[in-house]
């Protein structure tokens, strides 16, 4: 019974490391999509008070 645990134990570290790197993938991801439209947002925002004070 302990040999089976063991290696039952064995198999699940591998895929403790996939988790891992599966859940850094999709913090990185939802980080650089929140810094990706903030970034456009106030591009956006810059865009329209450029045009707001331009000289007509």
């Amino acid at each position: 019974m302990s040999e089976e645990q063991g290696m039952a134990e064995q198999e699940a570290e591998p895929q403790k490391d996939v988790e891992r790197w599966k859940e850094r993938g999709v913090m990185l991801r939802v980080f650089v999509y929140v810094f990706a439209t903030h970034a456009f947002a106030g591009f956006v925002w810059l865009l329209f008070y450029v045009g707001q004070n331009a000289q007509k």
